[in-house]
């Protein structure tokens, strides 16, 4: 077990915080890049309806394991984007408080799920609905470790509206953290089974989750659906 742990969990980690190690980093917020990654056109050229689900790594030395997530909105016609992101300080929900597609403390966001036309005009209702039943949006609920976060924000949103389809990444700490302590039941795209602990020790067997070990908020295990090794530290890596 003890060897297990090394391989699976201590490892990875160890190899990617070397790794981040020599990557230009802001020292701190201020001056970090926060600026459009250039991954969304204009909103005004695209007529039809969209949904963008976003992750990018956190900054300085947390980001050698973890990413925080997003999620952005488009009506059919609409001339702007709207990003519904939760935020350590203050209120924790924001509303377009950074760009769409913009970069998190210099780091450029990778596309989680995309949702275009009319599957998008039906959905988007719903993901306004569920940006308003989140629990933890009064000042003080916010917890970067181990939730409620920023990525247990997006994760409610994916388990309100499990037609997106797509699961975080599995460096996206905070995105299996319950309240409720004890939790088994379905996975958040009710595509499979899960059992959690407070979100710091679980398993998840899912077509879209894969099959996840989470310990500590660190995640290791396989994406089925589009094969790939899931490891702390690396994230997904794979096709």
């Amino acid at each position: 077990m003890l060897l297990l742990f090394c391989v699976l969990f201590l490892l990875p980690l160890a190899t990617h915080a070397a790794w981040w190690s020599w990557k230009p980093l802001a020292a701190d917020w201020r001056r970090a890049d926060w600026s459009s990654a250039s991954l969304l056109p204009a909103a005004a050229t695209e007529s039809e309806a969209t949904i963008h689900v976003f992750a990018a790594r956190v900054g300085r030395w947390r980001g050698v394991f973890a990413h925080h997530s997003w999620v952005v909105v488009k009506e059919a016609g609409a001339k702007a984007y709207t990003r519904f992101d939760v935020v350590g300080w203050g209120n924790p929900v924001r509303v377009n408080h950074r760009e769409a597609d913009g970069r998190w403390f210099g780091n450029a966001p990778e596309l989680v799920a995309e949702v275009k036309g009319d599957a998008a005009a039906v959905l988007i209702p719903r993901i306004r609905e569920a940006v308003k039943s989140y629990g933890y949006s009064e000042y003080g609920t916010y917890a970067a470790w181990p939730g409620p976060n920023s990525n247990s924000f997006v994760q409610h949103v994916l388990a309100e509206v499990p037609e997106l389809g797509r699961a975080l990444p599995p460096t996206a700490i905070g995105k299996d953290w319950r309240e409720s302590g004890l939790y088994a039941g379905l996975t958040p795209s009710r595509t499979g089974i899960q059992a959690s602990l407070y979100g710091l020790a679980g398993i998840s067997l899912g077509w879209v989750e894969g099959i996840e070990i989470n310990l500590l908020g660190l995640v290791a295990g396989l994406d089925l659906r589009q094969p790939a090794l899931k490891l702390p530290g690396w994230g997904r890596v794979g096709i």
